[in-house]
């Protein structure tokens, strides 16, 4: 896991460095892949000595970690009121972040080598993307209409895309991941539940 900052200050030098190193991380997965990026190189495209890095992250897994985290917290997209389309947006969403150049390689980085780390990561993961999918899900809930279980969205939208992204299966697109929230919606959810019968 990504090792805890000494400097914990909002804004101010320590968020800039920061700021230039995602960047700089970000920018080297693109061009070279996240097999080939080192502390120094990411220093040396940031600008920062490395021992600040080192001291930061500690291992260029652990940086890559904290960037794939930073990176699945932009841009999520407003709720719209409609949970079919809120669905849609979460599950698009997703494809995009884990589809654009280096977003498998975060993934993987996320999930480390060590046992320990490895479940921790895929934890905070699975916590950030269910993330995305529950506010549509408890908004529509609010609004009394009939919505699944956020572990059945998982199980229907969000296994199959990171399923077919790492392993590069063709035709997996918006469309795609729009389809498979219409299939379950078609169940009947996202429609007014019905009134008890006493």
């Amino acid at each position: 896991m990504p090792a805890k900052s000494k400097d914990s200050r909002p804004g101010g030098r320590s968020a800039r460095v920061r700021a230039a190193v995602y960047r700089a991380t970000v920018d080297l997965v693109q061009e070279v892949g996240a097999e080939k990026v080192s502390i120094p190189v990411v220093a040396h495209r940031a600008g920062v000595n490395p021992s600040s890095l080192y001291r930061r992250w500690g291992t260029v897994s652990a940086l890559l970690a904290d960037v794939a985290a930073q990176r699945q917290d932009e841009g999520a997209p407003e709720l719209l009121g409609d949970l079919r389309k809120d669905l849609e947006r979460a599950a698009v969403w997703t494809l995009t972040d884990l589809s654009q150049p280096g977003g498998v390689a975060f993934f993987r980085a996320e999930v480390a080598p060590d046992v320990d780390e490895r479940r921790a990561g895929l934890r905070e993961c699975l916590e950030r993307v269910s993330g995305r999918f529950h506010a549509a899900l408890e908004a529509a809930a609010r609004r009394g209409e009939s919505a699944p279980p956020l572990e059945r969205v998982l199980d229907h939208v969000v296994a199959p895309l990171y399923f077919r992204v790492v392993f590069s299966i063709p035709e997996t697109n918006d469309d795609y991941a729009r389809g498979l929230v219409a299939e379950l919606c078609d169940c009947g959810y996202g429609v007014p539940a019905r009134p008890r019968q006493d």
